[in-house]
């Protein structure tokens, strides 16, 4: 049973259904939903749509070359690297749409899925305290043999089995609107790394997103690791930050065609381990959300992935006990895939909350276009596995450095 159908449960769901298992996928909203998220999608992300076999030729996906950067008075565009690995594109999809895709993929494939279902909490083994179901707000009661929560940063099922929070685990806010705007159009992903609160620079970077229907999705996402976070009013900072840009662009109350939405964003694996007692944790319910650049759909689609991996072999006609030594892996192999690199950018992250980093960055690194090449792999985490110099350099780092 997957509890949640974002691109994380959706993804888990799709490969336990394809994995030949009887898989249940329940979600609290009915499609098509709205999801705060700057739509974006870097080739890590695309690479995951690929594999589930969606088709992102179809209308409404619109493709990018890969980033455009403005600050210390400089604009230029970087494209994505080409690699064995990844594509050398990215996509823009709204979330309104993005996560039934999604969902509708692991029907196809075999997965049951129920909308309109909340979720209120685990039901637990009496004598093991192992998760056996789940109970809903409606009073029924769902039981399977392994529980996965998908169900984002407040999991109410992580928090019932005592999963809480990490507080050594940096932490960012998402808010973002959409304007009707010409910005609509644009075969890059535009990010400014200069954010001001009046005189003092801000650790995290606003966006303009072409959705191509007429609309750009604009926000900014900002890191807990300044001082000023728990003061700054977001929603107000993003309105200043839009009466900044040319006329125009459109970025006006009048050409706004939705609020102002925020989310969190869990990073850095800030909630664990990753298993307990038959409950898994893929996407934002364990944290995975990459500290360097706040993407969240690669990961939890990876996640996801994985997971399903491990149950389907610990259910594959084994003992209770070869099961549960099974499952406890799923905790190793997410450290191995992602700890090193999430604890470097949990180091840069923290790095960049210290008063002057981050306009010495921009200031000095910005003007090289070699290493902001290299900063677009790293912070994308972007890389082969035997590719280039930056490639080896980013491994190795990843490699050595203390898991998450």
């Amino acid at each position: 049973m997957v509890v949640g159908a974002g691109p994380a449960g959706s993804a888990t769901a799709f490969y336990l259904a394809q994995a030949g298992l009887d898989v249940l996928l329940l979600e609290k909203t009915r499609f098509p939903r709205e999801k705060v998220c700057g739509d974006g999608l870097t080739p890590r992300a695309v690479k995951q749509l690929l594999n589930m076999g969606v088709d992102i030729d179809a209308p409404g996906w619109v493709r990018n070359k890969g980033l455009r950067v403005v600050g210390g008075g400089l604009r230029f565009e970087l494209d994505w690297p080409q690699l064995e690995r990844f594509p050398d594109f990215g996509l823009v999809r709204t979330r309104q749409d993005f996560d039934q895709i999604v969902a509708a993929t692991a029907v196809k494939r075999g997965a049951r899925l129920m909308e309109g279902v909340t979720v209120t909490g685990p039901v637990l083994d009496d004598r093991s305290g192992h998760i056996v179901g789940v109970t809903t707000k409606d009073g029924r009661m769902f039981r399977a043999r392994v529980v996965v929560a998908a169900d984002g940063n407040s999991t109410r099922l992580a928090l019932g089995m005592g999963l809480h929070k990490r507080e050594d685990r940096p932490m960012g806010v998402a808010v973002r609107t959409y304007f009707e705007s010409p910005r609509h159009d644009d075969d890059y992903l535009e990010t400014w790394l200069e954010l001001w609160d009046g005189d003092t620079l801000l650790p995290g970077y606003g966006w303009v997103f072409g959705v191509g229907d007429g609309t750009a999705n604009v926000g900014l996402g900002l890191l807990n690791t300044s001082a000023q976070f728990k003061h700054i009013d977001y929603r107000d900072l993003l309105r200043r930050w839009c009466r900044s840009m040319p006329a125009d662009w459109g970025f006006t109350e009048d050409n706004m065609t939705a609020p102002i939405r925020g989310a969190a964003l869990p990073m850095a694996f800030n909630r664990q381990p990753h298993y307990t007692r038959g409950l898994m944790l893929v996407g934002d319910s364990g944290g995975s959300i990459n500290p360097f650049n706040g993407e969240g759909i690669a990961y939890a689609m990876e996640t996801g992935e994985i997971a399903a991996e491990i149950i389907a072999k610990a259910l594959r006609g084994t003992t209770p006990a070869q099961r549960e030594r099974t499952l406890r892996a799923y905790p190793r192999v997410l450290k191995d895939a992602y700890g090193g690199y999430f604890t470097l950018g949990r180091w840069f992250v923290e790095a960049l909350g210290k008063p002057g980093v981050m306009r010495f960055g921009t200031r000095h690194g910005l003007p090289h276009p070699r290493l902001m090449r290299f900063a677009l792999k790293l912070l994308g985490n972007l890389t082969d596995r035997r590719g280039d110099a930056s490639d080896k350099i980013i491994n190795a780092l990843s490699k050595v450095a203390p898991p998450a």
